[in-house]
């Protein structure tokens, strides 16, 4: 864990504008390349300044994918049938990720592959990802039963199906791809999705 000095100075900053400038910055690098002194240039702030707010570094990024969740965090709409919901999700996330502020998923890109300093940092990460994959296969469990999907549908196949291209399509926005890169995914997946019923125009 890198832990940050600590000191007896006064706090004298917003806490909230200085996390918010810290997301952006491991939204940008990723957990192992956002520097401590990167992020005092972004938000301003001395390394004892830090320490009073956050504790260590590992604290400051699980602040920060709490707020990248609040703020940039989306789902499955649940007002839609769940094959549109499917492509209304993947084509947000076609178009959110490959915008400013920043590029891809902070979850499913900030922190992958990581050394043992960084693990709690890294299961933050892997605990919102399986809150995501859970959140998939109750939607896709419920369209079985109101009969938006096949009784033989695998439910855990195609909820982790849908989890993988979102991963896959945070990756490739980091790699440069654009929104009408992406949106060839979303395409592709209608046609795949229409043997299960009628998909309208994404929204």
């Amino acid at each position: 864990m890198e832990t940050m000095r600590k000191a007896g100075r006064p706090r004298t900053f917003d806490p909230d504008e200085a996390l918010h400038r810290a997301l952006m910055v491991f939204w940008e690098r990723g957990y192992e390349g956002a520097s401590m002194t990167a992020l005092q240039e972004a938000t301003g702030l001395t390394a004892p300044q830090l320490y009073r707010a956050f504790e260590s570094k590992e604290r400051l990024f699980e602040r920060a994918v709490r707020l990248y969740q609040d703020e940039y965090g989306f789902g499955l709409r649940p007002d839609l049938p769940l094959t549109e919901a499917v492509i209304e999700y993947l084509d947000r996330a076609a178009r959110e990720y490959t915008t400013e502020p920043g590029l891809g998923c902070l979850v499913s890109t900030g922190l992958l592959a990581t050394g043992q300093d960084a693990e709690a940092a890294a299961a933050t990460c892997r605990a919102e990802r399986d809150q995501a994959l859970t959140g998939l296969r109750q939607r896709m469990t419920e369209a079985v039963t109101k009969g938006e999907l096949p009784e033989t549908a695998d439910v855990a196949g195609l909820s982790r199906t849908v989890g993988a291209l979102i991963q896959g399509m945070s990756v490739q926005a980091r790699d440069g791809a654009g929104y009408e890169d992406l949106a060839h995914i979303v395409t592709a997946v209608r046609t795949l999705l229409a043997a299960f019923g009628p998909v309208s125009e994404a929204r």
